[in-house]
């Protein structure tokens, strides 16, 4: 087994990072944070990231569509955003909760979107007619996270009253409830199979239930503080959960223990989730930044798996979470054979540079006030979300890192002085000149979009030349070795 290793980083959020999703095809990554911003970042370190402007308050969920065509985003400002993402911006508003919204998640058809909010409902709503459908309200405090079953029959929810609920999306009933937790649960969500659950609570606790039967299959108790956040890996067999302990941990579900411990975050971790193959996942927390690992440790030797399945008379599918025994509930706690990694940061990465942002979505002016407003005296103003859980304000990762903050706070007073001391006409006119400029700056962009996309089918085209080449000279190299029919006779 590989151990996992940090790819690359990225910085352009302000503020705490509280969300992040893959997209399908795995080329972009998606986050939120408290800086009200959506960000899309391209896997490809060549190509620009997207900051998306249109929340007014903190961004607290983030999902793409299962097509890939759409990202949804919920906020503290009560509102879902569904955004195309693209160089164009655009977005739909789905003003949705009278309270915070904690939640977004898609359906697994794509058709559907579940919301958890904190005036403690649950509402579904239609993607396609962008129409609220039904509420579902039993919970008796927030509800912090709400997920669709595999086969869209069933959501399940959790929140602040230590409470996790199943429900029936056909009769709009609760048709079960765990309550075995000693604090809020903050994150809840299925196993790819839609046979179990798992559900973290700010009691460091991780709990796996088989809903078949309603049994606790595994309990974790391997973190040191609150556990925000899980994701399943796409097998089912790995866990990866971000924590208030500054650290994300990572269960092998099979054998029913930790294995790594990964230390890349200054404070705490809000966010984690694998890409749908798996093969990456990313993290984010309140140091701003987004780490993005590779996942190396479900790589199996994949010879040696075709020779056991050769030796079987009927190979079995892999196994998988609903194959563990014993199913009676039993507490897993830290164990000393698990795999401390710390990639160092005292060294400058010269080789990974962050990558350029576009700002889409409102005018140049617009966004220069909206970021004095967020900066006070170089530091987030959006210290709410720290505060709400008992942690301090994040140090920042670096020196250069508070020198830039400053001058962008400094610049941007200055050219909000000199905008608002302007006459009206040439007011105006620059207004225009920037709109301008902006519109030239995404047509680039754009250009180098599609640039990338010719490159990487000149290399595919390339390769499949020099796979047909090779295939020719085996094919002339074997006929040559068994001799022409004519030379024969």
């Amino acid at each position: 087994m590989e151990d996992p290793s940090l790819e690359r980083h990225f910085r352009g959020h302000k503020d705490v990072i509280s969300c992040a999703d893959f997209s399908p095809n795995n080329k972009q990554l998606a986050t939120g944070s408290a800086d009200t911003f959506l960000m899309i970042w391209n896997l490809n370190p060549k190509a620009r990231a997207y900051r998306f402007v249109g929340h007014k308050d903190k961004v607290s969920s983030v999902q793409f569509s299962p097509a890939g065509n759409l990202v949804a985003s919920a906020s503290w400002d009560k509102t879902v955003r569904l955004w195309t993402p693209t160089i164009k911006g655009e977005s739909t508003v789905i003003r949705a909760h009278t309270a915070v919204i904690r939640s977004v998640s898609f359906s697994r058809d794509g058709q559907h979107l579940v919301t958890a909010s904190d005036d403690k409902s649950l509402k579904v709503w239609s993607v396609h007619r962008q129409r609220f459908m039904y509420s579902l309200n039993q919970h008796t405090n927030w509800v912090r996270s709400a997920k669709f079953s595999p086969d869209g029959r069933l959501i399940v929810s959790c929140g602040d009253d230590r409470s996790v609920r199943i429900w029936d999306t056909t009769n709009k009933q609760c048709v079960n409830k765990f309550t075995d937790y000693g604090g809020s649960v903050t994150f809840v969500d299925f196993n790819s199979s839609g046979t179990c659950i798992a559900s973290s609570g700010s009691d460091n606790t991780l709990k796996i239930w088989d809903i078949r039967t309603n049994k606790l299959l595994q309990h974790y108790q391997v973190h040191s503080s609150g556990i925000n956040c899980f994701s399943f890996h796409p097998s089912s067999n790995y866990l990866i959960s971000a924590s208030n302990d500054s650290t994300v941990k990572i269960l092998d579900l099979l054998e029913g223990r930790l294995i790594y411990t990964l230390h890349g975050h200054q404070g705490p971790v809000f966010t984690v989730a694998f890409s749908r193959g798996g093969e990456y996942f990313a993290s984010g927390g309140t140091d701003a930044q987004v780490l993005l690992w590779k996942t190396n440790f479900d790589a199996f030797n994949y010879k040696e798996v075709l020779k056991c399945n050769n030796r079987r008379l009927n190979p079995e599918p892999p196994p998988h979470l609903t194959d563990i025994h014993p199913r009676s509930p039993h507490l897993h706690t830290a164990s000393s054979a698990s795999i401390e990694i710390n990639p160092s940061f005292n060294v400058a990465d010269t080789q990974t540079l962050d990558p350029p942002v576009v700002d889409v979505g409102q005018s140049l002016f617009s966004k220069t006030q909206h970021r004095v407003s967020s900066l006070v005296n170089g530091v987030p103003a959006h210290n709410e979300w720290r505060n709400s859980r008992g942690f301090q304000q994040r140090p920042s990762s670096s020196k250069r890192q508070e020198e830039e903050e400053t001058h962008i706070e400094t610049f941007t007073q200055e050219e909000q002085t000199m905008h608002n001391s302007l006459p009206p006409s040439l007011s105006s006119t620059l207004e225009h000149i920037v709109e301008q400029l902006d519109v030239l700056t995404q047509t680039v962009s754009v250009l180098e979009q599609r640039l990338t996309l010719t490159e990487d089918k000149l290399k595919e085209c390339l390769d499949n030349q020099l796979k047909i080449v090779l295939q020719v000279r085996q094919a002339e190299e074997r006929e040559t070795e068994n001799g022409s029919p004519t030379s024969s006779l």
